[in-house]
């Protein structure tokens, strides 16, 4: 809208006074939805096309419409449009930028149409190809994270529970726990984009239009699967916005995951990987930092983008039927939202393909914490056919044991054991180290390398 009561307002007939200063600063929104162009653009176009093929408009009208919306679209491309705060958001800027192109023909666009659809399809459009684009995003961190599990698919490490060394699991295992959390994510983008792919267009305001339109020709021009089947819903839902983003901050939180653990992993303590300069920084004091900071900028991303669903919760909770213009803000969140994403999920990418992984480091820290005392456990059950609980008493003992001798489980000798089982034989040392302990995790999903490389062959296949 402009600010002036002039017929070129989009409600000049009613308003016989412009707007406060203050009415203009909360009102426009130009400078947030100008992300909007292309989808604006996409919308009328078929909106156009579907008006003249339904004799509303002229197959003349049409033309003009089109080639000025091309002009508009490469004055955008070219930073050359002229986007003004007088005409409040992008559906006016086009509007009034098209009235100076091609003149009167321009007026007709808007037949049949409301910008309360004209919003809703638009946002639709933006969110379905940001979930398209996070999707792939998402496939290539796991292509990444596939090729390190790979090399690292026998590599030892300590697996843990409240952070303290629990049983050896391999390295490979551990990145495949990733693989599988960011298929998920995948998944959710996947599911909420199927939800959201329904038309709006031609809801109009909120009751739908008297004009003989075809709702089914512009959901089909626009790539939706169907249009929406209650005006009233079409232009007052948003939790198309809201799954995106529900999905998003699930996302987020497994990324601040693996970050977390890479600022473990890097520490001097834990010493398990490296990253390159490429993904690190430096002090400004203290000349031998090394700091992860791609990881930390990552874990704290996630704020961001949990607060964007919070704050779009927010918006929306109690608001009647239909359009709002607290709907309006719906769009901030959103873009920052994603826009956050998209670095994280570059970040990590690279992060991943960049790492170098402490090998003898992480299979000593393997070893540590009495990692298979649970060995000697099911050892004590398979073997001497004693029940588990009794089993984990005795193991219990000869942890208490290695402890106060300052050893590993597998340093205490025959004679040590026996003083506590004496059915215990030499047998029981084949279950004692890491390696074993691993290698012997062969329950589907398990960590031996075995079943690490077929869940590898699995996710490379799902992924061709």
């Amino acid at each position: 809208m402009t600010s002036t009561s002039d017929s070129s307002s989009v409600w000049g007939g009613r308003f016989s006074a412009r707007p406060s200063d203050v009415m203009d600063a909360i009102n426009v929104s130009i400078d947030v939805d100008r992300r909007l162009w292309a989808q604006d653009l996409a919308g009328s176009r078929a909106h156009a096309d579907m008006l003249a093929a339904q004799g509303i408009i002229s197959a003349e009208d049409a033309a003009t419409i089109r080639q000025g919306l091309s002009q508009i679209e490469d004055e955008i491309r070219g930073g050359r449009f002229p986007f003004r705060t007088e005409f409040e958001d992008i559906h006016m800027n086009v509007e009034a930028r098209l009235r100076e192109l091609v003149g009167p023909a321009a007026g007709r666009l808007h037949t049949a149409r409301s910008r309360n659809d004209q919003v809703a399809v638009d946002f639709r459009l933006w969110v379905r190809e940001a979930c398209d684009r996070t999707i792939g995003q998402l496939r290539d961190l796991q292509r990444s994270l596939l090729a390190r599990a790979e090399q690292e698919a026998e590599t030892l490490m300590p697996g843990f529970t409240h952070l303290q060394p629990a049983q050896p699991v391999t390295f490979g295992h551990h990145l495949m726990a990733y693989v599988e959390m960011f298929g998920r994510d995948a998944g959710r983008f996947g599911d909420a984009r199927t939800r959201m792919n329904e038309s709006p267009l031609g809801a109009a305001a909120l009751a739908g239009s008297p004009f003989p339109i075809d709702r089914e020709a512009t959901a089909r021009a626009l790539g939706f699967d169907r249009p929406t089947a209650n005006s009233l819903d079409s232009v007052s839902a948003r939790d198309f916005a809201l799954e995106a983003l529900a999905a998003a901050s699930i996302c987020a939180g497994h990324l601040s995951r693996l970050a977390e653990e890479i600022v473990i992993w890097m520490t001097p303590q834990f010493g398990f990987i490296r990253l390159s300069d490429a993904y690190t920084t430096g002090s400004s004091i203290m000349p031998q930092k090394k700091n992860p900071d791609a990881a930390e900028l990552v874990r704290a991303k996630t704020g961001r983008v949990a607060g964007s669903f919070v704050a779009l919760s927010t918006v929306m909770k109690g608001l009647p039927l239909a359009y709002s213009k607290d709907m309006q803000e719906d769009k901030p969140p959103v873009f920052e939202a994603f826009d956050a994403l998209d670095l994280a999920l570059a970040a990590m990418t690279g992060m991943v393909g960049d790492l170098t992984p402490d090998r003898e480091r992480m299979a000593a820290a393997a070893g540590s914490g009495f990692s298979t005392a649970t060995d000697l456990a099911d050892w004590l059950v398979r073997e001497l056919n004693m029940p588990f609980r009794d089993a984990h008493h005795v193991t219990g003992r000869a942890v208490k044991l290695a402890e106060q001798k300052g050893t590993g489980l597998d340093q205490l000798s025959l004679s040590e054991l026996q003083s506590l089982e004496a059915a215990i034989t030499d047998a029981v040392y084949s279950v004692l180290s890491p390696q074993a302990s691993a290698g012997s995790r062969l329950s589907y999903g398990g960590t031996a390398p075995q079943q690490v490389r077929a869940q590898i062959a699995r996710w490379k296949e799902l992924l061709a």
